[in-house]
């Protein structure tokens, strides 16, 4: 699975907003900074997540975005869900965007590709913002691991 670049601008923005829960709202021009990220983007991403109900904005001099709804009701399947449409690796196994494929009564590695859809699912499906916040971040070491 490969999440696209507007999954990871709202991950990393919702990740922002409730490391920061509580006190009044960012500028976008500050999300934009903490998050290496093109303004023009985040508008655009910011706005989406508005209509989902996940972030509010707060107009004026001080204004800015701020969550809509407390960090343990937002989970990470859901904003990929919403942005991408699907967690499986191919779409003989999606359930919501499911095509045959001509291989499917002797595909072998399918129900590998099935777990990792099950799994991955499950993970990111109770994964919520509260808990993100609380995760320390992955060296790059860890990932090089053999």
């Amino acid at each position: 699975m490969k999440i696209s670049r507007k999954s990871d601008y709202a991950l990393r923005i919702l990740v922002t907003l409730t490391e920061h829960y509580g006190r009044g709202p960012i500028p976008i021009r500050e999300l934009a900074r903490r998050n290496d990220a093109p303004r023009r983007f985040l508008e655009h991403i910011l706005l989406d997540l508005k209509s989902q109900k996940c972030v509010d904005s707060v107009p004026g001099r001080n204004g800015g975005y701020i969550l809509a709804k407390n960090p343990e009701k937002i989970t990470m399947g859901q904003i990929v869900r919403h942005f991408d449409g699907i967690l499986a690796p191919i779409p003989c196994v999606s359930v919501t965007d499911y095509k045959k494929c001509t291989q499917e009564p002797v595909c072998r590695f399918r129900r590998v590709l099935l777990e990792i859809r099950n799994t991955t699912a499950e993970i990111m499906d109770r994964t919520t913002f509260a808990s993100l916040v609380e995760v320390k971040p992955v060296s790059t070491s860890e990932v090089l691991k053999k």
